[in-house]
């Protein structure tokens, strides 16, 4: 298994399940005429961020872990999402994003330094190290959250809805 195997496929295959798990919850407040803004702001608890942001997040991992296993910098992308249009939009660009990468393009990556701020904190791993300890863990973290956002407001959703089939 190469870096690419370890990062692009799972990634992938994560946000198009949470895209469906969006498409679930959009049908969910169109049938029991919820307005579709309570559930994007809704939260697990008052000092978590909000379900619009877990996905923000989420696609953020993606984007920023593969220009940074490349040896880039990644740019900032605005949080401008305020629809579940929005935010499945931004999964698309995120996943066509994943899918211009070639296993080439991680070549070298095992040991290239990552270096990154995180909040007030300097980061810095391993590429092998930052997709293991970083990358996946605060991936994974943001779609189970938005996940459990759902599911907590009543969004009919079941453990192979997360999983992706």
């Amino acid at each position: 298994m190469s870096l690419y195997d370890d990062f692009v496929p799972p990634l992938s295959h994560g946000l198009k399940a949470l895209s469906n798990v969006l498409a679930k919850a959009e049908a969910h407040c169109e049938a029991r005429k919820i307005d579709p803004s309570v559930l994007l702001a809704a939260r697990l608890y008052p000092d978590m961020f909000p379900l619009t942001r877990q996905v923000q997040i989420a696609c953020d991992q993606a984007r920023r872990g593969a220009v940074r296993l490349k040896g880039g910098e990644p740019e900032s992308v605005p949080d401008t999402e305020v629809t579940f249009t929005d935010l499945k939009g931004r999964i698309a660009n995120t996943i066509a994003s994943l899918a211009a990468l070639k296993p080439a393009d991680f070549e070298g990556a095992e040991d290239r330094t990552v270096t990154f701020k995180a909040g007030p904190n300097d980061m810095s791993f391993k590429g092998a190290d930052y997709i293991r300890y970083w990358i996946l863990p605060n991936f994974y973290f943001h779609t189970a959250t938005a996940y459990g956002v759902l599911r907590h407001n009543g969004v009919e959703l079941g453990k192979a809805d997360f999983l992706g089939g």
